[in-house]
């Protein structure tokens, strides 16, 4: 096994041009200010940074989000174990970077010996913008009301510009909450975020105003040719201005100049397309009112082959499995 300094998995990671913004050492490291412990592991071709977190009662869950990374996974899997297994872990869960359809024994290949997990930790559905060719054609892909609101708000005289205002951000984010009844990090969770991936150029926060005023922020993230909308929100004041869409196509625009090829709307609801084209006009709980905005911007939907785990011990797993069960019985 080959444990890796977090200078050498960035060495390694530089050969691997396709791996993940949640598989970087950024994103290691800001975990680590918050509760997770990253460690990285290497065997031949494959490599996984892996998160460690104590639990309740003194337990240990281990987490590999959207790796791992590079081929022949099948020889990683017992260097992996011996590392779990020294942290103590009592289970491991993945949620591979993989998109389904996958061929059939794809994933008794590449995941030996795990089971289908019960709960996503990263949302599994998204959709996904195809950046490539010219801005008119990537304008041309969406739909016609999404493409008349951007420039409305443009005629609207909404300005996007690049910020580093996080309080700002983060009160947009309260107030967001509030109105669609989702939670948020704290100010320092987003500060932490960006402090670990802005001197990358890695990331941005870009802020829709009008006036001068604050309306819509979005943290957006690259790494290779991928680029992801993990956090946004926006203002009740001056709604009609429509600064949401305008601020997701300068994000478009911000991420191109960046050489990215894919933008990642980050969370969808966790349903088939036909499901969501006939529901999403009359629900809005949860994820339904983000899927009414995200569509339109002329998007695939795109789902992940979800989350796995290897078990490492079945007693503690069980009564895992049951608490999560239980705590979001009572949260519902």
């Amino acid at each position: 096994m080959t444990n890796l300094s977090a200078s050498e998995w960035e060495s390694f990671l530089s050969q691997k041009a396709n791996s993940h913004l949640l598989q970087t050492r950024a994103w290691g490291d800001f975990k680590a200010k918050f509760g997770w412990t990253p460690q990285r592991v290497v065997s031949g071709e494959a490599g996984a940074q892996v998160l460690f977190r104590k639990l309740p009662l003194g337990l240990v869950m281990a987490y590999i989000p959207h790796g791992p990374v590079g081929c022949d996974w099948a020889k990683l899997w017992p260097e992996v174990d011996v590392l779990c297994k020294k942290q103590k872990a009592f289970f491991l869960r993945v949620e591979p970077d993989l998109w389904q359809p996958v061929q059939p024994g794809t994933l008794d290949r590449l995941l030996p010996g795990f089971i289908p997990g019960l709960q996503t930790i990263q949302p599994p559905r998204t959709i996904l913008i195809d950046l490539a060719g010219e801005e008119s054609q990537i304008l041309g892909r969406m739909k016609q009301k999404t493409r008349y609101t951007i420039h409305l708000a443009e005629k609207k005289e909404i300005v996007v510009r690049a910020s580093n205002n996080l309080a700002t951000f983060h009160r947009l984010m309260l107030e967001t909450s509030q109105r669609d009844s989702f939670s948020v990090h704290s100010l320092d969770y987003y500060q932490q975020v960006f402090d670990h991936f802005y001197p990358l150029g890695a990331c941005e926060l870009l802020q829709a105003e009008y006036a001068g005023q604050a309306l819509a922020a979005l943290l957006v993230f690259k790494w290779g040719r991928r680029a992801w909308y993990l956090h946004g929100a926006s203002s009740e004041a001056e709604r009609s201005r429509m600064p949401a869409y305008l601020l997701q196509w300068e994000t478009m625009r911000w991420a191109r100049l960046k050489g990215c090829t894919e933008y990642d709307l980050w969370g969808v609801p966790d349903e088939d397309e036909e499901t969501l084209e006939a529901e999403f006009s009359n629900r809005t709980e949860g994820l339904w009112g983000v899927y009414r905005f995200k569509r339109g911007f002329g998007g695939q939907l795109k789902r992940t082959v979800g989350v796995w785990d290897r078990v490492y011990d079945p007693a503690l797993y069980f009564i895992y499995q049951k608490w999560i069960t239980f705590r979001k019985s009572r949260e519902d």
